[in-house]
């Protein structure tokens, strides 16, 4: 039996309120939307309707928060009217009234269990499907924080912001200025928190429609740099140890003259299954060389977002070292060579994108003549110290500094698994095959496993086919509606089943396969069907951590020789631990 259904569309769920049309003209008469010609969208991607569709405005009263830093963005926020604040130095989890996503309780969970539908993948259309219910920020109310506003929805506002502010360095955003973006393009943490200084009125843009603007036209992309080089680069600059303590006036001097670069591919999924292919220790030579052993140095290069591979010549070949990620530096020791001796220094190790890599390089005049001098000699000494870690030792030619065999470090990095923030680790030593892990899957998840109990394996450790939940998870690149999407405070990556089309692009983009298709059904049995086509309603599915549920990963919990863990595989001690038990 077939029932017929129509299938969601890019624009069923707007981003809010659907934009009239007099704001629209009036966004379209303001910069940055003032400079793009809407001729260069096509017919089925309208400029107006992705304003209409994927935008929506925000009001902020004194003190709310707009964006925390550390939590995940989806979107960007363009300044209407009023001021907002960008606060330069971290603060604490308190002052931004974060605390841990609500889980439901045990009794809940069993009622849940005991009237799920007894048929795989059932999905009710005769009714909406709830949304999640939001991640509430909290805090202590008596520190600093409260909530106000729609209870579904509450902002997040700073009670006494004199005194929160009192020891942070700030700059004032002001109307025209938009911020939120790298966030919301990279799928990265934000990287400083940002609050209303005054009543405030804000565009906010969801990434889909962020990345279809961009696309089209380079008006939007010029206003965004040119708008991150002043406000967001001081941010980066003073979150590198080395640059912490440097004086208001050398940093800027730093900022001006720092170089943006990116390497490899935005969509790097495309030729990833063709690199991953060849033989092991082969895949190096696909990846776009950031800078090259034995050349020149010409400075310090800043691991702005995305993943490097530090590797050294080894025989005919390389052997990696290490991989840097956000927030690491390459190329210090170099420079501080370079400029005791007063000669160019030459690069120490090789600097390869795996995947794509934003950097930023500062140059070594502006080293030695902006930060050299005003950071102490301990200071220097130390951050030198730090990055030699990095480098491989003739000492321990076969394991890394975190006690990694350098084969699974290979391993690890050939395959990007390092990409992975929750990745399924299965020891295979103690897996007996019982499928109890699977068994619990499915009990919580539809009647159908979220995961395939195989993977890439090195020795004794598997890496199931389980979603990661990446750190760059480029399965969220080409969705057309945004079904899928990152969680802002848990870092989750989730399927929102209510506006997933099953294009299966998402399933097809995963580097890993660890996203499935499935065809759905209501809760007689009856197949669902789209009405236009005739053809079977797929929908995506994968794992989405058991959030909300009490104890964590059923899989995990449900292991009985504790063979199975989730885990940071960007965490190589973390690692280390679990396969020296």
């Amino acid at each position: 039996m077939e029932v017929a259904v129509s299938r969601p569309q890019r624009w069923d769920v707007p981003f809010g309120e659907s934009m009239r049309d007099d704001a629209i003209d009036r966004l379209l008469s303001i910069e940055p939307f003032a400079g793009i010609d809407a001729a260069s969208f096509p017919a089925s991607l309208p400029l107006r309707e992705i304003l209409r569709n994927d935008t929506r405005l925000q009001h902020y009263a004194a003190g709310d928060i707009i964006v925390r830093e550390g939590d995940y963005g989806n979107s960007a926020f363009l300044i209407l009217t009023g001021r907002a604040r960008v606060v330069l130095a971290g603060l604490s989890p308190e002052v931004l009234g974060r605390k841990e996503p609500k889980r439901i309780g045990w009794l809940a969970a069993m009622v849940q269990s005991l009237t799920r539908p007894k048929l795989a993948e059932v999905r009710n259309y005769a009714n909406d499907p709830q949304a999640s219910p939001p991640l509430r920020a909290g805090g202590n109310p008596a520190i600093t924080t409260a909530e106000r506003g729609d209870p579904d929805h509450p902002h997040i506002f700073l009670q006494d912001v004199p005194r929160v502010l009192e020891a942070t360095d700030t700059v004032v955003l002001s109307p025209g200025e938009m911020f939120g973006e790298l966030a919301a393009l990279t799928r990265s943490p934000r990287t400083a928190t940002v609050f209303a200084e005054n009543e405030t009125t804000l565009l906010e843009i969801r990434w889909q429609g962020l990345r279809d603007l961009m696309r089209r036209t380079d008006a939007l992309r010029l206003h965004v740099e040119r708008l991150y080089r002043q406000n967001s680069l001081l941010v980066h600059l003073r979150e590198t140890p080395l640059l912490r303590d440097l004086p208001a006036e050398q940093l800027a001097l730093v900022a001006d003259a720092t170089l943006f670069e990116n390497h490899g591919a935005f969509d790097w999924n495309d030729s990833f299954a063709t690199a991953v292919k060849r033989r092991p220790g082969d895949a190096i030579v696909d990846e776009p060389l950031i800078s090259e052993e034995e050349t020149p140095a010409d400075g310090l290069i800043l691991i702005r977002s995305g993943f490097a591979r530090l590797s050294r010549r080894y025989g005919s070949g390389h052997r990696t070292a290490a991989y840097l990620g956000r927030g690491q530096t390459f190329g210090l020791a170099e420079a501080v060579e370079a400029a005791g001796n007063g000669v160019a220094a030459k690069w120490n190790d090789s600097l390869r994108a795996v995947g794509y890599v934003d950097v930023l390089r500062i140059p070594q005049q502006v080293l030695e003549q902006a930060v050299f001098p005003f950071v102490s000699p301990e200071s220097l000494a130390s951050a030198v110290q730090a990055q030699a870690t990095f480098s491989p030792t003739e000492a321990k030619p076969d394991a890394t500094a975190e006690g990694i065999d350098q084969s699974l470090l290979e391993f690890l990095v050939d395959h990007r698994l390092l990409n992975g923030q929750e990745a399924m680790a299965i020891d295979l030593n103690r897996c007996t095959r019982c499928d109890d892990c699977v068994r619990a899957c499915a009990a919580t998840h539809d009647n159908n496993p979220r995961f395939v109990r195989q993977g890439h394996r090195h020795g004794p450790l598997m890496i199931a086919q389980a979603c990661m939940h990446c750190v760059d998870p480029v399965c969220m690149i080409g969705c057309p509606t945004g079904a899928i999407g990152r969680d802002g405070v848990s870092g989750v990556v989730q399927i929102n089943d209510r506006t997933c089309i099953g294009c299966s692009t998402c399933a097809n983009s995963c580097p890993y396969d660890n996203i499935q298709m499935v065809e759905v059904r209501d809760q007689s049995g009856a197949t669902l069907i789209d009405a236009a086509t005739q053809q079977p309603i797929a929908k995506a599915t994968k794992c989405d951590l058991c959030t909300g549920l009490p104890g964590g990963p059923a899989c995990q919990r449900a292991c009985p020789q504790d063979a199975l863990v989730r885990l940071d595989l960007g965490n190589l001690g973390e690692l280390s631990a679990f396969l020296a038990r």
